[in-house]
Formats: C-alpha cells, structure tokens, sequence
C-alpha cells in the first residue's frame, strides 16, 4: 500500500537532515586536518628557525675561541 504523502515527506526530509549532518561532520574534519597540517607547519619552521640560529651561534662562538689571542 502507498504511504501517505506527509510521512514520505517527513521521511525523505529525515533523510536529507542526516545526509547534511554526514556531510557537515566530513567538511569539519577537512578543515580541521587542514588546520591541523598548518599548524605543524608553522611549527616545524619555527623549530628550524631555532635550531639553525643555534647552529649558526655555537659556529660563531668556535670560531671566536680558536682564534688565537693577542
């Protein structure tokens, strides 16, 4: 027997709300990846950003005390 157009209607539009849920949660997990993948980005530069300017000052600093002194 054919189903009264109000439930199908309720039924298709429940359908639809779940779809939109599916999706919105898929579309917040890109984005927070890709938050998330700048993030470390930004923190990886940093980090070497830190660690070449160790670098470049602990050579500085060899340098100063092999030369010798006057």
């Amino acid at each position: 027997m054919a189903q009264p157009y109000e439930e199908r209607n309720s039924v298709v539009k429940t359908r639809r709300q779940q779809e939109d849920r599916r999706r919105m949660a898929f579309r917040r997990a890109i984005e927070d990846r890709c938050e998330q993948r700048q993030l470390l980005a930004e923190i990886a530069d940093f980090t070497s950003d830190l660690e070449l300017n160790y670098w470049q000052a602990a050579a500085t600093a060899s340098r100063r005390s092999a030369q010798p002194a006057r």
